[in-house]
């Protein structure tokens, strides 16, 4: 790189060969995964935090930096390192910045510590010239030094230009001490050199894998539905259903789509199995007309590689896919690996199950849940021809433009199967996104993580009060990003929380704001924008749930007489398009309120024309009633700048959910009432200078 004068490699058998240091210590690299075994993770133009703990002895000045490189090994950026704001950067020798990759690929990034020789320079000469120490000596230093940086043919010409006549009014006796100083100390020779620092003794760390993936692999909008239930018809006279069929479901992806939403989601689409199958609300027998559930998977019509005959054809669900993509959307299917009694897999391969003392099969439990609809597969008897069997059955639904699976619990599977499975579906066809459904222990869904799964499901669904939103969102934006990314869900078939069962429609929107600002990843399930909240006795589910039968809503009804959230869901929607801060997962800074039931937090991003995006989150998490608080940001957070501030010193704020604006500052008064408006979501407004 211009500015350097000598690199820090020590000579080859030197005495300082095979050490693990180099001249400056460079430790605690992060974004790191298991000393790099694993990359790390990022989308395109997603600011991803790098840092690392650099020092050096004594006095003199150290400059800390980072180099992005491309899948190629080309730099594509450089940026300079500072300590970090706060308590963390405090005599910690600590170090952070921010990298932006492009295009999907294997990029790397390296760490590089190095003698800053201008920061050395000014610092001893403030103190002395202050002091009347080697005055002429330390204004000798800096002539010479800026004078051999003005020479450097890596500068900018006009940079070059005032380093020179920084050098000369140095150098010019006839000026006092005070002038020639502060004409080495002026705003734009710090500005010149900080665009080209003068570098010496640079010790560069080995670089670091960061594996960059398509945008819908951190980014996106989820809606799950039931093709089923889409287009499903009740017979009252005999009290039979006609199923929805992908026909049918497809006139429902318009106002899928209108909402704003990226990704729909459906549950297995495969033959259900008729042994064992559930009737309505779990029950253990079923009707003659019962469905069944659609994660039992498996019958004389087929298994994974199968159509439920109801549903419609392949050529269905292709036009059925190629619908949802003129409409902005992809498909995502579920990948449920078990299967029902009948599935032609217990037959053919009896190995790739548990078999009992008994001669039995096992069936699925999770105490006190049981599942007798379901055999689990078994991965030790066979894991060779099991593990291709299922590659096979993801490459078929691949071939039908299916190029994101949500993964239904991939921690009661061999995590190493996760890790061969995904990297050999994208290394033949890359961008292959995987959902984790896995609520389950943190090292498990970390785990999951790092063998390649996307994204995954939360804890966020059981995050209800204050302290737990600010402690997970710190959690999952600043300490896990590099494998794991969460997509905050604020509903699923199976998960229908106390909170979303009691807190009245103001808890819908409550949560509906929480998981749309605070991730890049967010999902709904069908029924959530009807506030539908009832559940069966004695469960965190939905009564009549639709896992075991069919469910027809009035959609156009709802909307008619305004019982229906979808607008607010479509003005979120809205809002994430058209603010890049809130589709980063890094950038997030919890703030402090003086309410325990208000939560506060931002999202900045700097895009690449310069330009700043900031957004300030308020949300009253107490769904039944007003709350009153002080709001107290970080500033620096924020990112200010002085043309952003009125003349008497607050900047201004829109509210993106009511149109309303405010000036505001550090400490500012909020007021939320759940039953009207439980949010601000805060635009702050820029003028460019």
């Amino acid at each position: 790189m211009p500015g350097e004068r000598k690199s820090a490699r020590p000579a080859s058998g030197g005495v300082t060969s095979g050490l693990r240091f180099g001249r400056f210590p460079i430790t605690a690299v992060q974004p790191v995964v298991e000393d790099g075994r694993f990359p790390a993770k990022a989308v395109p133009g997603e600011a991803i935090t790098v840092g690392a703990t650099a020092f050096r002895e004594g006095h003199d000045q150290l400059g800390v930096s980072a180099v992005l490189f491309d899948p190629q090994g080309v730099q594509r950026q450089w940026v300079r390192l500072r300590p970090p704001r706060g308590e963390r950067g405090l005599g910690t020798d600590r170090w952070e910045g921010l990298l932006v990759p492009g295009d999907p690929g294997d990029w790397s990034f390296a760490i590089e510590a190095w003698h800053d020789r201008y920061g050395t320079w000014h610092h001893n000469a403030e103190v002395k010239v202050a002091a009347g120490i080697d005055v002429e000596l330390m204004l000798a230093e800096g002539a010479a030094l800026l004078a051999e940086a003005a020479d450097d043919a890596g500068r900018d010409e006009a940079d070059q230009l005032t380093l020179r006549r920084a050098a000369d009014a140095l150098a010019d006796e006839s000026r006092t001490a005070g002038e020639r100083l502060a004409a080495g100390f002026a705003p734009e020779v710090a500005a010149a050199v900080e665009r080209l620092p003068i570098r010496e003794m640079v010790t560069t760390s080995q670089r670091y894998p960061l594996l960059v993936e398509r945008d819908r692999a951190g980014r996106g909008s989820w809606y799950e539905f039931f093709p089923r239930s889409e287009g499903a018809v009740f017979h009252p006279e005999s009290g039979t259903w006609t199923s929805g069929t992908f026909r049918t479901a497809a006139k429902r992806l318009d106002a899928v789509a209108e909402m704003g939403f990226d990704v729909l989601y459906m549950p297995p689409i495969h033959p259900i199995g008729v042994q064992h199958r559930k009737g309505p609300n779990n029950t253990l027998v079923a009707g003659p007309h019962d469905p069944g559930s659609p994660w039992a998977i498996g019958s004389k019509e087929g298994g994974h590689d199968s159509i439920h005959p109801d549903l419609g054809t392949f050529e269905d669900f292709d036009a059925f896919v190629a619908r949802a993509n003129e409409l902005g959307l992809e498909v995502a299917l579920d990948l449920a690996l078990q299967a029902a009694p009948d599935h032609p897999w217990v037959e053919s391969h009896p190995e790739w199950f548990t078999t009992r003392i008994d001669g039995s099969i096992a069936y699925a439990e999770n105490p006190p849940k049981k599942y007798q609809d379901i055999y689990p597969l078994n991965f030790d008897n066979d894991p060779e021809g099991l593990s291709h069997e299922i590659l096979r059955v993801v490459e078929l639904w691949v071939s039908h433009g299916v190029r994101i699976f949500r993964v239904d619990n991939p921690h009661t599977k061999p995590v190493w199967f996760w890790e061969w499975l995904i990297q050999t579906v994208n290394a033949k066809t890359p961008g292959v996104v995987f959902l984790a459904e896995a609520f389950t222990r943190p090292a498990m869904m970390h785990a999951l993580g790092r063998a390649g799964f996307q994204q995954s499901y939360t804890y966020f669904t059981w995050r209800n009060t204050k302290e737990e939103l600010e402690s997970y969102f710190t959690e999952v934006s600043h300490e896990s990003p590099a494998f794991f990314r969460p997509n905050f869900f604020v509903n699923t078939p199976d998960i229908l929380t106390p909170y979303l069962q009691f807190g009245g429609p103001g808890a819908f929107r409550i949560r509906a704001a929480l998981a749309a600002t605070a991730s890049p990843l967010w999902g709904v399930y069908a029924g959530f924008e009807l506030f539908e909240h009832v559940a069966r006795p004695g469960a965190e589910e939905y009564i009549d749930n639709e896992k075991f039968e069919y469910k027809a809503r009035d959609w156009e009804g709802a909307a008619r007489s305004g019982r229906t959230l979808a607008p607010y869901l479509t003005r979120l929607n809205e809002i994430r398009r058209a603010h890049p801060a809130l589709l980063d997962l890094q950038n997030l800074t919890v703030h402090a309120s003086t309410d325990d039931s208000t939560v506060v937090y931002s999202k900045h991003k700097t895009l690449p024309d310069g330009s700043k995006d900031t957004i300030i989150v308020v949300v009253n998490v107490d769904p039944h009633g007003a709350r009153e608080s002080t709001v107290t940001l970080d500033l620096a957070a924020l990112e200010l700048d002085q043309a952003d501030l009125t003349p008497s010193g607050h900047f201004r704020v829109d509210d993106l959910i009511t149109g309303q604006s405010w000036e505001w500052g550090t400490d500012n008064y909020v007021r939320l009432d759940p039953h009207a408006e439980p949010a601000h979501i805060l635009s702050v407004r820029r003028t460019r200078p």
